[in-house]
């Protein structure tokens, strides 16, 4: 008995370092494509001007990524005067051991636990434009003429943190994880600014992570930036993950700004951002959220905080969805206003072990933005539909409750 647990050990070892080897050949095999063939973007120079549709990286010099490399940002300009500001995902460390767990594609075929992307690379630029919204070569895309920021996001802290946090990595070395997204997204609103000075109306989205910090940093954005644009819609796509600890992760780990980790009273970091958003600005904008009933990584999150398991199954599935229609509710209580799109797009992920079933997680950013939900409504109508000042919500008859 005790030779077979030890072979079945082994065999699992080498078939984890096999799927790890796979993910990183992929990773590192699409990175050398884009990087060599049209769909690679050119750095725009300092003294340049944008062509029209064409889209850029703008290197932010005194920007850092988690690991401490470069750290730069997409821009497109647009022939219409509207703009999107965006605000990306890519995971979320909270403590020592998530910080230790980086993303990567060996980590993510082999089902390791990863938490976070703590770098920029050719790789990530397919998670941040050419698709959903940011489509370019769509012609029917509602949102391909809109002037587009994308602020990228390697730093693990919901776009908030400034702290650079001292670790241990998994192979117990001492290491340093730069909290540094609040710095990057202030020095990438500049550049913002100087390109697209004057949108008459505006577009502040973000998916994941960046779901999380659209409250976190809409008004900033308004106040130091677009004060002067009135017709102003929020939107975070994906925000949902309960917590008891992120009070003090905002605070002490992250080190964000008093109000925001003072904000946070509750194990629902996004409520919590909300309502701190609304009560100070009210009707300033237009409140939007968008979601899947059965997240296949959200609830993964949410089961490594209650399971100490980084995988989904249809159990804490059904868990997310009882979540997410309470989260719905305390959302309508904060604004009657607010308005929700809901899908339920099945996960075809093939590349991530141990994440079965559900349904996608985000989806502005997807080809599923185009495709109409059991409604009938894609996400691209609906939400293209708010900003024109026709409301509603979408997708309300996948949850057995009125909100």
């Amino acid at each position: 008995m005790a030779q077979k647990q030890q072979s079945n050990s082994e065999n699992l070892k080498r078939g984890l370092a096999f799927a790890y080897r796979v993910g990183d050949y992929f990773e590192n095999s699409v990175s050398d494509i884009i990087a060599g063939t049209h769909l690679g973007v050119a750095k725009l120079g300092d003294n340049e001007e944008p062509t029209p549709h064409t889209w850029y990286r703008v290197d932010i010099p005194e920007g850092i990524t988690g690991d401490g490399s470069e750290y730069y940002i997409y821009i497109k300009k647009g022939s219409s005067k509207n703009l999107l500001i965006f605000l990306s995902g890519g995971g979320v460390a909270w403590n020592s051991y998530t910080a230790a767990r980086p993303s990567n594609g060996g980590s993510i075929t082999a089902g390791m636990p990863n938490f976070y992307w703590n770098n920029l690379r050719p790789f990530t630029q397919i998670m941040n434009i050419r698709s959903g919204i940011t489509e370019d070569i769509n012609p029917r895309n509602k949102f391909k003429n809109f002037s587009q920021v994308i602020i990228t996001y390697a730093t693990g802290d919901l776009h908030v943190g400034n702290n650079d946090f001292e670790f241990t990595d998994s192979d117990g070395e001492k290491d340093v994880l730069h909290f540094h997204g609040y710095k990057n997204f202030r020095s990438a609103m500049e550049v913002a600014k100087r390109f697209f000075d004057k949108p008459k109306r505006l577009l502040i989205a973000g998916d994941s992570a960046g779901a999380f910090a659209v409250p976190a940093l809409a008004g900033e954005i308004c106040d130091d930036y677009y004060n002067d644009c009135k017709d102003v819609t929020i939107l975070s796509d994906s925000g949902q993950f309960l917590y008891e600890g992120w009070r003090d992760t905002a605070r002490d780990i992250w080190k964000a700004s008093d109000d925001l980790w003072q904000a946070i009273e509750s194990d629902n970091i996004t409520v919590d951002w909300y309502r701190r958003l609304y009560n100070k600005y009210g009707d300033r904008f237009r409140y939007l959220y968008s979601t899947s009933t059965h997240d296949y990584l959200l609830s993964a999150y949410y089961n490594d905080v209650a399971n100490k398991v980084f995988a989904s199954d249809k159990d804490i599935q059904a868990e997310f969805h009882e979540q997410m229609k309470m989260m719905l509710s305390q959302l309508r209580q904060i604004n009657p206003k607010f308005h929700f799109y809901l899908n339920n797009f099945k996960n075809k992920m093939v590349m991530k072990s141990g994440m079965k079933g559900g349904t996608i997680h985000t989806n502005i950013r997807n080809l599923n933005f185009h495709i109409p939900n059991s409604e009938g409504v894609s996400m691209e109508k609906w939400l293209y539909d708010a900003m024109h000042d026709d409301l509603y919500d979408s997708g309300m008859s996948l949850i057995d409750t009125n909100i």
